[in-house]
């Protein structure tokens, strides 16, 4: 028996019969070449998911008329028989793991950044009313350099061509060849996409189409070009074919943008003409950073099933549901009738493997995706798509977890996120591996990030859970020594302790209001946490502390959460001195549990450490809790009461302060390699202890480190 009997069932968009009601989400991955043509690279992205057990995958974003009206550097071209050797490549690689293989077809009208970048016009149904938005300010000097953006290139005066009557027809007769290119090459259906502001979803939205013509004006005019291409794609495939839509329930931030009534109604139409499903989505007019996580890429879980139930009660066809649907909500949708199909992007770039661990009952082994937005910030700075999660994401033509031809005895000292990764890599491909830590819980400091931000927790919950069913030999409370080794007969040793933060040379760093992240860590989680509690915290704290540790809530850190809310060790009004990844997602912590909050960078942005999207974010959620933020504020001195810092302009300024927190003077700790390389033993570093790379950085190291011992 299945806990997911719906997803697990068998479904049917049209006349395509699926294994499963899973679908891979379109998503743009940049893993295209560089010609548009789809190289090894993307074929083994594609078949790596197709293996993993999804029912259906949708490849995202391809390019009808490429490579005009594209979006991205490295997109998917389909506007030429040239294209069609690799897509038909692909389509069978997917078909050989019994999955079906569907194509988005696309033209990005208005936001064709690389038509801006490049010279090309703009087609678009009206001029664009011009956009403002604070979602630049954010961005560091690199990422600007690298960023193609609309609002950059309007500002240079980027050429606008509103279509005339030529430019339509040439635009119906771009989607309806690249469908007929698609079913030539072996797809097994095409997604027009209707939806996120590009070409055909401009033209349904009354805030962008002003045309007085046919195409413009009332909600059946608006909705023309949809309907001729659904018309033109029909003649050109067939009925047989499976051609579906994707739209936009909602146009968020939009004055007279589109709504879910709207929305119902074109489904509607689109129902007449003869499509096979809905995939329902949202956008939004991106006014400021954290908008593009409303929509299109919503944080807040199962964020358009609402809008996507009305649509489902509208129509009579299959209704695609997306929007950060974990399994379980996706399952109970399913039930409820709400859907009749669930995708998944972000999901499957974590982990390919879902659908088949879901179906194998390991639901506990799946990676999550930890919503850190690094993927899709890629994109933004003109970059292929990673995962901080699974490094092999855009890696699976060159990484190979291999079985090794010669065991070894691999030590890993330090079981946080790199030395469990390197751990489970290598023992996966059959060395014996033993882990040792000096604590007595496995995470190191992904414990502490998992109180600042929970989705950190389920990936430390998920690492546990594949190091614990594997033969790991695991021995906590175990200090590492030259003579250890030796006794262990280590083969290869992995030095994984993380890095070490030593106090700065601020005057009053010293003083016990001040904290180190270290000994924030050390206390919270327990970790030699004694010393720490003597020298800090009142009689009363220490007591509070114990109880917590005695009840076993320092084990959990779903429990320490709840605790966090009615005791930590800060007063009501913090200071946190550095502003980089640690300190921001402190200072969204700590504002949750109701302190006052503020965060001194000395440089000249904030949160550089964080990808882009999830940087608006954070800054966003600072600053409507009444978090002040500032840059340019060098420390000058540390008292009882507060913080001296100055700004860049010279000007003295103070913070008061009942704690302080110092987030700042992370550096690799290479005392134990330095140790273990003066006896003679061969040891290497990797994660924060050879270089600052926060959980991305472990779990790529780890994962490099697992596949090459």
């Amino acid at each position: 028996m299945t806990k997911f009997p719906q997803l697990l069932a068998p479904g049917r968009i049209g006349s395509l019969q699926l294994r499963n009601r899973i679908i891979m989400a379109p998503m743009g991955s940049n893993f295209a070449e560089a010609s548009g043509h789809c190289g090894e690279r993307i074929q083994a992205y594609y078949e790596a998911r197709a293996r993993g057990g999804a029912g259906l995958l949708i490849m995202g974003v391809c390019s009808v008329a490429f490579p005009a009206g594209t979006a991205e550097p490295f997109q998917v071209g389909v506007s030429s028989d040239d294209f069609i050797p690799g897509l038909s490549r692909l389509a069978e690689r997917v078909h050989q793991h019994g999955a079906k293989i569907a194509m988005q077809l696309q033209h990005a009208g208005k936001t064709s950044v690389r038509d801006m970048a490049e010279g090309r016009q703009l087609w678009v149904p009206s001029v664009p009313p011009v956009l403002q938005s604070d979602m630049m300010a954010a961005l560091t000097p690199e990422e600007l350099a690298n960023f193609v953006s609309s609002m950059k290139r309007r500002a240079e005066g980027s050429p606008i061509r509103v279509m005339d009557d030529a430019d339509i027809a040439q635009m119906i007769d771009w989607f309806a060849q690249a469908a007929e290119r698609a079913k030539r090459a072996g797809f097994d259906g095409v997604e027009i996409h209707a939806a996120h502001g590009y070409i055909i979803a401009g033209f349904l939205s009354s805030y962008y189409n002003q045309r007085e013509d046919d195409y413009g004006g009332t909600l059946e005019n608006r909705a023309r070009l949809l309907l001729d291409i659904i018309a033109a794609v029909r003649a050109k495939v067939g009925d047989e074919f499976a051609v579906w839509l994707r739209l936009d329930a909602e146009e968020l931030h939009t004055p007279n943008g589109i709504t879910l009534q709207d929305a119902q109604a074109v489904a509607r139409m689109a129902q007449a003409a003869g499509v096979d499903a809905v995939s329902v989505s949202a956008s939004a007019r991106i006014t400021s950073g954290v908008v593009f996580t409303e929509a299109p890429l919503v944080q807040k879980p199962d964020g358009f099933m609402e809008w996507t139930a009305a649509i489902k009660r509208s129509v009579n066809l299959p209704v695609i549901a997306v929007g950060r649907i974990e399994p379980q909500s996706g399952e109970a949708a399913l039930k409820r009738g709400d859907c009749d199909f669930v995708a998944m992007a972000r999901k499957l770039l974590a982990d390919p493997e879902l659908p088949n661990k879901l179906s194998n009952g390991q639901e506990n082994t799946i990676r999550p995706c930890i919503y850190c937005y690094v993927c899709v910030s890629q994109i933004f700075v003109n970059e292929r798509v990673k995962c901080a999660v699974n490094p092999m994401t855009g890696h699976e033509f060159e990484y190979v977890i291999s079985p090794t031809l010669s065991a070894k005895h691999i030590v890993v000292i330090g079981a946080g996120p790199a030395g469990m990764e390197a751990a489970r890599v290598a023992a996966l491909r059959g060395h014996r591996v033993t882990l040792l830590e000096r604590s007595d819980r496995l995470g190191g400091t992904l414990f502490f990030a998992g109180l600042a931000y929970a989705e950190n927790a389920k990936l430390l919950d998920n690492l546990k859970v594949q190091v614990q069913q594997s033969s790991i030999d695991v021995r906590l409370n175990t200090t590492a020594s030259p003579a250890l080794l030796r006794d262990l007969a280590a083969d290869q040793v992995l030095v994984a302790v993380g890095a070490e933060r030593s106090a700065p040379a601020i005057p009053g760093a010293e003083l016990d209001h001040v904290w180190s992240g270290d000994e924030l860590r050390r206390l919270m989680t327990g970790d030699r946490a004694d010393e720490i509690a003597k020298r800090k915290l009142s009689f009363t704290q220490r007591t509070l502390m114990k109880a917590g540790s005695l009840a076993g809530v320092t084990d959990s850190s779903e429990a320490l959460q709840k605790l966090s809310r009615m005791w930590m060790p800060l007063g009501k009004r913090v200071t946190i001195i550095g502003g980089g990844l640690v300190g921001l997602e402190l200072a969204e912590f700590l504002l949750a549990r109701g302190r006052q909050v503020t965060v001194l960078e000395s440089g000249t942005h904030l949160g550089r450490e964080l990808a882009i999207v999830r940087r608006w974010r954070v800054l966003h959620e600072i600053r409507v809790h009444g978090g002040d933020l500032k840059t340019g504020a060098s420390v000058t001195a540390i008292d009882a009461k507060g913080v001296h810092y100055q700004l860049a302009d010279g000007q003295a300024a103070y913070s008061e302060a009942d704690s302080v927190v110092l987030a700042i003077g992370a550096q690799p700790n290479t005392d134990l390699l330095d140790e273990l390389s003066r006896a003679g033993l061969r040891a290497s570093s990797i994660g924060d202890c050879q270089t600052i790379g926060y959980i991305e950085g472990a779990i790529s190291a780890g994962h490099k480190a697992g596949r090459e011992a």
